[in-house]
């Protein structure tokens, strides 16, 4: 439960480093900080985030998480996402496959809010949401949501300006005042159990959908598989920090320069197994419409980069509607008819059949 106070994450368990990234510094346009991200979202596509400025905001939205999922499992399942590939509402635990055998199921459950509704409201775009969210939506949810908002915009410009596209392009396409997929989600785990289970993922091995992810969580839990290993390694959760990584729209984008990298949810390691597992995202998506391409008429970089990789297309023919819808529609167990409906549900994924 957040505010619980909780057991520090164990240090015999294997992590893999990520550079820490200072907010304050790159917003400022520190040209040092700008190339250590660079290096960041061009090596793994992961690094931690300090001096976001969003703590306040933060401990908020884990309050509003909690009283959401607080409520009765009836009155949750009023907003399940339901089967034909929308992201925003109720997952319960369950839904989703995990890998190709269909054996087993996800062990999380979530409350996904828009980011066109949240800052609409009272207007509804895409979806209602239970009384907890709506109570807090202006003075909670929508500050969240800007402050996550800010981030990504100074993080997109650089990127803009390190892949030579023409000034204001990464963000045009990413355009705040047009309905995309862009969206909060409050994460709860239970306990670990089954000892067992703790190195079976509770959510499955993927890269993420959008262009940029930022969580927020106070438990381990998160593991990621670099190109060239095959074994998954912890991501150590560091108090204050948010952990950001590049997802499938920015790698494509950028012709492949921009990391999309694997990465899991498993039972938090060590004495932490023991607690529920809170988690708190923001997800960047694209503007709706715009097709998932590399960018090679805008940008010599990136075209230059395309070439390199004759082995790989970096040509989705889908839009990023589309490209979310075919991801969250496969992944659920109820729409699965074999492995094909998994082989269907992935994205980038450098290994497709982790699990």
């Amino acid at each position: 439960m957040p505010g619980t106070t909780l057991p520090p994450f164990p240090d015999d368990v294997q992590t893999h480093p990520l550079l820490i990234i200072d907010y304050e510094l790159i917003k400022a346009g520190d040209r040092e900080e700008i190339d250590r991200l660079w290096e960041a979202a061009t090596m793994l596509g992961f690094w931690y985030l300090k001096n976001h400025g969003a703590d306040q905001e933060v401990n908020d939205m884990f309050d509003v998480g909690a009283e959401t999922l607080a409520l009765p499992l009836e009155e949750r399942m009023k907003f399940e996402q339901g089967d034909n590939g929308q992201s925003f509402g109720y997952k319960k635990v369950g839904a989703q496959a995990i890998d190709g055998t269909g054996k087993f199921v996800d062990n999380i459950e979530f409350m996904n809010v828009s980011k066109d509704d949240a800052l609409a409201y009272p207007q509804v775009v895409h979806l209602t949401y239970p009384s907890t969210i709506n109570a807090r939506m202006e003075n909670t949810v929508a500050p969240f949501v800007r402050k996550s908002l800010d981030v990504t915009y100074v993080t997109l410009n650089i990127f803009n300006d390190k892949l030579g596209l023409p000034e204001g392009t990464l963000e045009s396409l990413h355009a705040m005042d047009e309905h995309s997929a862009c969206e909060v989600r409050c994460t709860r785990s239970p306990p670990l159990q089954d000892k067992a289970a703790m190195n079976r993922a509770m959510l499955a091995a993927h890269t993420d959908f959008g262009s940029l992810t930022i969580l927020h969580n106070r438990l381990g839990g998160l593991q990621v598989m670099p190109p060239g290993h095959d074994e998954w390694s912890y991501i150590r959760p560091i108090p204050g920090h948010a952990i950001c990584n590049i997802a499938d729209a920015l790698s494509l984008f950028s012709g492949g320069i921009l990391q999309s990298n694997i990465h899991r949810v498993v039972p938090p390691p060590g004495a932490q197994a023991e607690y529920e597992r809170w988690s708190l995202v923001f997800f960047t998506r694209p503007t709706s419409s715009k097709v998932l391409r590399a960018l090679v008429e805008s940008s010599p970089i990136i075209a230059d980069a395309v070439k390199k990789r004759p082995d790989k297309s970096f040509e989705s023919d889908s839009t990023a509607a589309e490209w979310l819808a075919r991801r969250v529609r496969n992944q659920r167990i109820n729409n699965r008819r074999g492995p094909d409906t998994w082989a269907a549900s992935r994205g980038t994924e450098h290994t497709p059949t982790a699990a």
